[in-house]
C-alpha cells in the first residue's frame, strides 16, 4: 500500500486540498479563496495568478496539517475557464475567462450555421459556456501571442513544465472529436484555431510530470475536470446512476458506458474519463447558478449566507406564490439560452425573506429535475435515485425540496469534498497502475437520504408552475 496522496480541487470560488491516506482517510485539509470578478454584460474573469497561488496555498496547508510525506498529486480543474499564456516563461498573457463568462456569444452567433455539425462532432451545443468560443474570442480581441488553453494546462505547466490536458477536460472545449477522444481538425478549423499549439491529450491517471512547488518532489499522476472527478468519487462507474454536485453551479452527470450517447433531450455528451487508454462517457447537464444564486440573495441582504437557508425558509410554509427562475447567468441545459436572465414573479406586499428563500430552493430543485428527466429520456429508463454532493447539500430545505420535486430518493454523500476525493482516486491509480478502479474508490455511504414527502400530483403542479415561468422567459425573448 502506498502512502498518502495530495488531491487539489481548483474551483471557481476557492481551492480545496486534501491529504488522503488509503487506510486512514483524510489526514490533512487546506483551503484558499479565489475571487472572480463579475462585470457588466455577463463577463466573469479572474487573475490567473490567484488560481495558481490558491493551489499552492491550499496544498501547502493540507501537507502541513498532515505532516507526512506524500507519494503523488492529483489536480481537478474548473473545466471551461481559459486564458492565453507564454509557454516559454509560463507568464499569463490575459486574465482567465471563467466558465460562466458570456462574452463569446458573438463567436457562437457567427458559427450558428455549423451548430449541428459541431454538436454531432464534439457532443457539445454551440454555447459560450464551453472553452472553444472563449479561446477564439481571446484570439480575436486580446492577443495572438503564446498559447490559449483551459486553465488546467497552464496550472500543470506551472507545476511541472508539461504541456498536457486530460481527456475529460479536453472534452469540455468543443474541440475534441468525441468518438476518438482526440483533437478535431474540423472543429479547430471552424473556430479559426487550426494553427494553435494545443496540449497533448492524456489519460486521467498517469504520471505527466513532477512538481517541486510544495518542497519535495511529488509526481503529478491524476488530472480531471471537476464534475467528472465527483462522478468517480460517488462510485458511479457504470450506466444507470447519476450524481448532482451543488457548487457555484449545479451539475448533474449520468454515466453512459464505453460509447458516447448523443441524445436529443438537451444534455451534453462528453468524456467521463480515460483510464488505461479506455474511454468512458457521460451525459452532463448544468445549472449555471446554484451557490452563486444564494450568494446573490446574501448580497441583497435577504439572508446572511447559505447557512441561513433552512432557518429563514422554514419560517414560512411555502413560497407564498412566488416563483423564482434563478437564471442569473442564463439558462443552461436543457434549454441552452445563456442570453436569458432570471425572473422573480408573484411578489406581493406580504412577500418576505422566507418566501424568496423557498422560491430559490424550488427554482434550483426544479432545474435539476429537468436535467434528471432529460437524462432518463436519453438513457431510456428513469434514474433510481440521485446521489448528491457539494456545499448546498447541507441545506435540509433544499434537499427535501429536491426529493419532493424529483419524486425519487436523494442520497446525500457523506463525502463533503467529492471532487477532491475523485482527484485523489486518479492520483492513486496513476501512481499504482496495477490497482483496480474499485479498490481505489472511497467507501460510499449516504450521510442522509431524503424521501419524497409530497404526492406526485403536487410535485407535478409545482413543476408546472416553474415551467410556465420559464416559458414566459422564452416567449419574452422570442418577442
Amino acid at each position: 500500500m502506498t502512502g498518502p496522496v495530495l488531491a487539489v480541487d481548483q474551483g471557481t470560488s476557492g481551492t480545496k486540498a486534501l491529504m488522503i491516506c488509503p487506510e486512514r482517510g483524510v489526514i490533512g485539509t487546506g483551503f484558499a479563496e479565489v475571487r472572480p470578478r463579475h462585470l457588466p454584460g455577463g463577463l466573469v474573469e479572474v487573475d490567473p495568478a490567484e488560481l495558481y497561488d490558491s493551489v499552492i496555498e491550499a496544498g501547502s496547508r493540507a501537507l502541513a496539517e498532515a505532516g507526512e510525506p506524500v507519494t503523488a498529486l492529483g489536480l481537478a480543474n474548473q473545466g471551461e475557464t481559459v486564458l492565453a499564456w507564454d509557454p516559454t516563461t509560463g507568464r499569463p498573457l490575459t486574465d482567465a475567462l471563467v466558465w460562466q463568462d458570456r462574452r463569446a456569444e458573438s463567436v457562437c452567433a457567427e458559427l450558428s450555421a455549423h451548430a449541428d455539425e459541431l454538436r454531432d462532432l464534439t457532443g457539445l451545443p454551440l454555447d459560450p459556456y464551453f472553452a472553444a468560443p472563449k479561446m477564439a474570442w481571446i484570439r480575436r480581441h486580446l492577443t495572438r501571442e503564446g498559447v490559449v488553453t483551459t486553465s488546467d494546462a497552464w496550472l500543470v505547466h506551472r507545476l511541472t513544465g508539461a504541456f498536457v490536458t486530460d481527456a475529460a477536460t479536453a472534452g469540455r472545449t468543443q474541440l475534441l472529436d468525441l468518438d476518438r477522444a482526440q483533437w478535431s481538425a474540423r472543429a479547430l478549423d471552424l473556430y479559426g484555431l487550426a494553427d494553435e499549439q494545443l496540449p497533448e491529450v492524456v489519460d486521467n491517471a498517469q504520471q505527466v510530470g513532477v512538481t517541486r512547488e510544495f518542497g519535495a518532489e511529488i509526481p503529478l499522476t491524476g488530472l480531471a475536470v471537476d464534475q467528472q472527478a465527483a462522478l468517480l468519487a460517488q462510485r458511479i462507474t457504470t450506466p444507470g446512476g447519476a450524481k448532482c454536485t451543488y457548487g457555484t453551479g449545479a451539475f448533474l452527470l449520468a454515466h453512459t458506458g464505453s460509447e458516447p450517447r448523443r441524445g436529443d433531450a438537451g444534455l451534453v455528451s462528453c468524456v467521463a474519463w480515460r483510464l488505461g487508454g479506455r474511454t468512458s462517457y457521460c451525459l452532463d447537464g448544468q445549472v449555471y447558478t446554484a451557490a452563486s444564486a444564494v450568494r446573490w440573495l446574501t448580497d441583497l441582504g435577504v439572508i446572511g449566507g447559505a447557512a441561513d437557508l433552512d432557518a429563514v425558509g422554514s419560517a414560512v410554509p411555502d413560497s407564498g406564490g412566488v416563483t423564482f427562475v434563478p437564471a442569473l447567468a442564463g439558462l443552461a441545459a436543457p434549454w441552452w439560452r445563456g442570453d436569458l436572465r432570471g425572473s422573480l414573479t408573484g411578489l406581493g406586499l406580504d412577500t418576505g425573506p422566507g418566501h424568496l428563500v423557498r422560491a430559490l430552493c424550488e427554482g434550483l430543485a426544479a432545474q435539476v429535475v429537468e436535467l434528471a428527466e432529460a437524462a432518463a429520456t436519453d438513457l431510456g429508463s428513469p434514474l433510481d435515485a440521485l446521489r448528491v454532493d457539494g456545499g448546498l447539500t447541507r441545506s435540509t430545505l433544499l434537499m427535501q425540496t429536491q426529493a419532493d420535486l424529483l419524486q425519487r430518493p436523494v442520497e446525500v454523500s457523506a463525502l463533503p469534498d467529492a471532487t477532491a476525493l475523485g482527484a485523489g482516486v486518479l492520483a492513486r491509480l496513476g501512481s499504482e497502475p496495477d490497482l483496480a478502479v474499485a479498490d481505489a474508490l472511497p467507501d460510499w455511504k449516504p450521510a442522509a437520504v431524503y424521501e419524497p414527502r409530497v404526492p406526485a400530483g403536487e410535485a407535478a403542479e409545482r413543476l408546472a408552475g416553474f415551467r410556465r415561468a420559464v416559458a414566459t422567459l422564452l416567449d419574452g425573448a422570442a418577442g
